[in-house]
């Protein structure tokens, strides 16, 4: 567990998604260990979303929190099995030379940061679940905890795609270069007068790369910004209606327990209703 844990901090930290360490070793994130701790987050995440059942007026809704706590991890690993296939096939449009497993490495980094920061955000929404009894601020609480959380995960998926492509396309290595320091120009004598600005040293032009971080001066296709694009979309909007199906995530107070809610309207109809109600 420990290990798995470390390998998360090293994703969060793009240790994992650095250019060398890519042209190395690819993206070697430990799918078994990573999936497990996605379960778990998840689970953590679900917990947090199911405390506004405990302060119910009719008491504690125990059966809310137990169906938060498995639905939340349900959630990603659904989205995961629908949506693989289409980046899989994405992949290969656009020349991708990712394999059937390093396609599913990525996916599974890519929720394995989504969950990191939506449970990094339990905290808080376990807080105001227990000090409001406003159930459409809860849920357009948890909706914004979410999107800003798929949206980094997509974002370092996005970004990993672009760092893999760059290396399939790169040339073949040639033996490097020595380079020779150029001397400083004389000073007369007289130390820090120089009207020269400082030369900079390839020390101070290197440093790691984050995760969330653009390749300085390397620029994809339009066509491939473009089918990534509406891949991401499709997720979105794959991830989204899931949770609709899955619901209820943090159960209304004005409506009996259930497991599932029947099959009406959609997420977007539900979150628009909920911001309308809370104002």
């Amino acid at each position: 567990m420990q290990h798995w844990l470390r390998e998360l901090d090293r994703l969060l930290r793009g240790e994992l998604t650095q250019v060398s360490v890519l042209r190395e070793h690819g993206f070697a994130l430990p799918l078994r260990g990573t999936t497990v701790l996605i379960m778990l987050l998840g689970g953590v995440t679900g917990v947090c979303m199911g405390t506004f059942a405990l302060l119910h007026n009719d008491g504690p809704r125990l059966q809310q929190l137990i169906a938060s706590t498995v639905k939340v991890p349900a959630l990603f690993l659904l989205t995961l099995l629908v949506t693989f296939p289409s980046l899989y096939v994405f992949n290969a449009l656009i020349g991708s030379r990712l394999r059937l497993m390093s396609n599913l490495r990525l996916l599974v980094g890519s929720l394995g940061v989504t969950l990191a920061v939506v449970a990094s955000f339990g905290p808080i929404v376990a807080f105001f679940s227990l000090s409001t009894t406003s159930y459409p601020f809860i849920v357009l609480l948890n909706v914004v905890a979410f999107g800003i959380a798929g949206a980094l995960g997509l974002t370092f998926l996005l970004l990993t795609l672009h760092r893999l492509s760059l290396l399939d396309n790169e040339p073949p290595q040639t033996p490097p270069v020595a380079v020779t320091e150029t001397p400083a120009p004389p000073t007369n004598g007289v130390q820090g007068n120089s009207d020269q600005p400082p030369v900079a040293t390839a020390s101070m032009l290197t440093r790691p790369i984050t995760a969330l971080e653009k390749m300085p001066q390397h620029v994809l296709g339009r066509h491939i910004w473009t089918v990534f694009r509406i891949w991401i979309v499709v997720f979105a909007l794959v991830g989204s209606q899931m949770s609709w199906i899955l619901r209820p995530f943090i159960g209304n107070p004005n409506e009996p327990f259930t497991w599932f809610r029947p099959r009406q309207s959609n997420f977007f109809e539900a979150v628009w209703h909920a911001f309308q109600n809370l104002f």
